[in-house]
């Protein structure tokens, strides 16, 4: 399993929220095209950038700062936040971007999601599955819009439609824990892996310490997407080198 850091960016700043949040924000004085470029120094071959302004307006508001972080690096970038048209996707393939991470669109227009998977290809295309759990049995149901909006679609439907259009990467965020500390959601995870052993699961969320990265693959993820831990330095360079050469 490798580990993927997270930039958040927020109106040019490097941030994190609480679950999910908008007025839960904790601003860092990182410069985001530094932080990736620290990152990278270190090993990684992915940052996974999230432009939270374009993921709660439904249209991309850091550009610019993504472009500095493709500049700064060179390739394994991945990018989402207000991604909902062809003109989107195509604008920051031309950036760049490796990877594309593709949310509300998946959960709200399928169809659409998986014909770009099928036309623009799979490993060009992320899958952002976010769920929150509902009822008795703990059902984890698709949200989107910035996780404001919660649908009626689980995600194991979602995987079973999108798994028919080729479906490589999927991002899986329990946005319970995201940004809360609280260990990641390894159940889930590893639920995901058992069921869909084609799939490399990208997990995120409430991960700790270098412990947590270690039962994330221990139940077979793909990847660890990690923000708050990293930021906060709960992880050290040297617990965090083994997920970056294995990568």
């Amino acid at each position: 399993m490798k580990v993927i850091p997270a930039i958040d960016i927020k109106d040019g700043r490097c941030v994190r929220l609480f679950k999910g949040r908008f007025d839960d924000v904790t601003e860092y004085a990182f410069d985001p095209a530094e932080l990736a470029s620290r990152y990278r120094d270190l090993g990684a071959r992915w940052i996974h950038c999230v432009d939270l302004d374009g993921a709660r307006r439904g249209r991309a508001g850091n550009l610019e700062q993504i472009g500095r972080i493709v500049a700064a690096i060179d390739g394994g970038v991945q990018v989402g936040g207000g991604i909902r048209d062809d003109a989107d996707i195509v604008r920051l393939l031309d950036m760049g971007i490796d990877r594309v991470v593709v949310g509300s669109v998946a959960v709200e227009q399928p169809a659409m999601a998986g014909a770009w998977l099928r036309e623009i290809g799979t490993e060009r295309i992320v899958l952002a599955l976010d769920v929150k759990f509902e009822g008795e049995d703990a059902t984890p149901v698709l949200v989107s819009r910035g996780w404001t909006e919660a649908s009626r679609t689980s995600l194991w439907e979602a995987l079973d439609r999108f798994a028919a259009d080729g479906l490589r990467h999927v991002l899986c965020t329990d946005i319970g824990r995201d940004g809360a500390m609280t260990g990641p959601a390894v159940e889930l995870y590893s639920q995901c892996a058992r069921r869909y052993p084609d799939i490399r699961f990208q997990a995120s969320g409430g991960v700790r310490h270098a412990r947590d990265l270690a039962a994330l693959s221990d139940a077979g993820a793909a990847a660890a997407i990690v923000g708050k831990a990293l930021l906060d330095g709960r992880i050290t360079d040297e617990e965090l080198q083994p997920f970056l050469r294995n990568a």
